[in-house]
């Protein structure tokens, strides 16, 4: 069992990426990075989680919500100074320390909780997560003692012939006991070109000591990939794309072209749903079985029943029921409940709204903060007028109304069960149950007329 504390740098600002948005919170895969990494750690067992936070610090506090603790490292000296930054809030902290970056956003549960058993068994003082490289240069190599403890990590410029030709190299992901970490910690120096506190030092020290320093790969170098560039980030995405829709597809999904499908990591799925090309369904939404989504579609924190159709649609913050029809070019603004059968057609709209069971949309309609009950028909090109100008006003529709094409609807009204709307009428009061509502001019027709333009 797993139990562990992690401390996850994320106060730098990212310079190569060029924004002002700090750098964890650029998002991969539908999330900010730092989520990610938080994520991972949780499912990997970590008791408890700090997050040092620096350039941006109240918009990182308000991305994590209060899932982990925040420590501030007001001047960015380095990531052995990041790491004493949390020294206070442990304390009286046993164990197990693991140190994880903020802007790794590909490390996965099961990476993570090797890094742990693995420090354990081994019963090191320090355990470094390595990766090996296809091409290592640049990067600091991991010189390795004959019984497989970390005898140095030397940088590329100051590496040997000898050892430039070793690919393992250190990710900056480390497990550490608490004790000796904060103890070496205070012998970490700052007599280099950046005038930093470097991390990677306690090694350093830890060995002089006579300590063991462990080292373990990860099987897959990609989980170990961090971002400091908007190239760099689009290939992270990628792969985050890749290994949803691959898991997605695992579990009875269909997806028609994986490549040009984009679902966010936190998205649920049902099986037998069959998901077109270019869709995008994003945030926390879910969705249930046998669905048909798509093509070009996108579904934002939204809930979605089971058998439900939905082409060319763009619904976000709303709920749709079981066996749902919509489509094509469909708009769902948030605050919208369909309830199970209804058919939405073409050039709909529906905002702040409940749609009734089996009630119909067939076609060019605005529906604006409306109570519709089951059974509704809609004739085309009918709206319910619902703002004048500086207020909202809702319009009740009860079961069964038939409301005839081309009618507006100026709320606040109601418009009773089983009642008729006459097509063409605009409808500023109250029609009740079974009565049919006409609300236009009469027809003249004047004779012998002639445009007096020509």
């Amino acid at each position: 069992m797993s139990d562990f504390v992690v401390i996850i740098l994320a106060a730098g600002k990212g310079t190569r990426m060029k924004s002002i948005l700090p750098k964890v919170l650029h998002r991969a895969g539908g999330k900010p990075m730092v989520k990610h990494v938080l994520d991972a750690a949780k499912l990997a067992g970590a008791r408890r989680s700090i997050i040092v936070v620096g350039f941006g610090a109240e918009e990182v506090q308000a991305a994590v919500q209060g899932e982990a603790e925040i420590v501030r490292q007001e001047e960015q000296l380095g990531t052995g100074h990041a790491v004493r930054m949390a020294e206070p809030l442990l304390s009286k902290e046993p164990g197990t320390v693991m140190v994880l970056c903020g802007d790794t956003p590909l490390l996965t549960a099961g990476l993570l909780k090797n890094l742990y058993e693995s420090h354990r068994e081994a019963r090191a003082k320090a355990t470094v997560l390595t990766a090996i490289l296809p091409d290592a240069t640049g990067y600091g190599r991991v010189i390795r003692s004959e019984d497989g403890s970390v005898e140095k990590i030397v940088e590329h410029k100051d590496a040997t012939e000898a050892e430039r030709e070793v690919r393992e190299v250190n990710s900056g992901i480390y497990c550490f006991e608490r004790e000796e970490l904060f103890s070496a910690l205070t012998e970490v120096g700052c007599d280099n070109a950046q005038g930093e506190y470097y991390l990677p030092d306690v090694l350093t020290i830890l060995r002089a000591r006579g300590e063991k320093i462990w080292a373990i790969a990860a099987e897959n170098y990609q989980e170990t990939l961090g971002v400091n560039s908007r190239v760099q980030l689009a290939g992270v995405e990628r792969i985050l794309r890749q290994r949803k829709n691959k898991a997605l597809m695992e579990s009875g999904v269909t997806l028609m072209d994986p490549a040009n499908t984009f679902i966010d990591a936190d998205v649920t799925i049902g099986r037998d749903t069959v998901i077109y090309p270019f869709t995008w369904i994003e945030g926390a939404s879910s969705v249930g079985e046998g669905c048909v989504l798509g093509p070009s579609s996108r579904f934002s924190d939204i809930r979605i029943g089971n058998g439900v159709t939905a082409q060319f649609v763009y619904a976000h913050e709303c709920e749709i029921g079981d066996g749902v029809t919509m489509g094509p070019y469909v708009h769902l603004r948030p605050g919208t409940k369909i309830a199970a059968g209804v058919r939405i057609g073409n050039f709909v709209e529906v905002k702040n709204s409940n749609i009734g069971e089996g009630s119909k949309l067939p076609h060019l309609q605005y529906i604006g903060d409306c109570d519709m009950g089951a059974g509704v028909n809609m004739g085309c090109g009918t709206i319910t007028v619902n703002y004048d100008g500086r207020k909202k006003y809702r319009t009740v529709i009860g079961n069964d109304a038939f409301v005839g094409c081309n009618s507006n609807l100026v709320a606040p009204v109601t418009i009773g069960d089983g009642a008729y709307i006459a097509a063409g009428s605009t409808i500023t009061r109250e029609v009740p149950s079974g009565n049919l509502g006409v609300a236009r001019a009469r027809q003249k027709n004047i004779p012998d007329w002639e445009d007096k333009r020509k």
